[in-house]
């Protein structure tokens, strides 16, 4: 079986972020691979972990204004959900501990669960 390899490159322009990533992370379990790049030194590596966030300043609109959209509403809602996954895991881990110690709303004041 011969590969297209112009008709791969143009179903990868097509395809979005999370399609991607979803592509890299099959071929990663399929040949037991990782897509990690190699660190040259160790030196090299911690300036590049140290930083997490980064400023994106879009100065055109370009041609591909609705896909620069979406990918930042893509990467916004998923923003979201991990703190709502966060926040809804604190709340369990909360209600578990009052439930616990039986605490009850009359006793327990905002002072109280300030100092918590």
């Amino acid at each position: 079986m011969a590969l297209d390899k112009d008709k791969i490159i143009e179903d990868l322009k097509g395809a979005s972020i999370l399609e991607l990533n979803d592509l890299v992370k099959a071929i990663e379990d399929e040949f037991d691979v990782s897509a990690a790049a190699p660190v040259a030194a160790a030196g090299a590596g911690d300036a590049a972990a140290a930083k997490s966030t980064f400023d994106v300043e879009l100065t055109e609109a370009g041609q591909e204004k609705v896909k620069v959209i979406k990918l930042y509403v893509t990467s916004l809602v998923l923003a979201l959900r991990t703190q709502r996954t966060l926040l809804t895991a604190l709340l369990r881990t909360l209600r578990k501990a009052f439930q616990k110690t039986k605490l009850t709303t009359s006793s327990l004041s905002l002072k109280k669960l300030a100092q918590l």
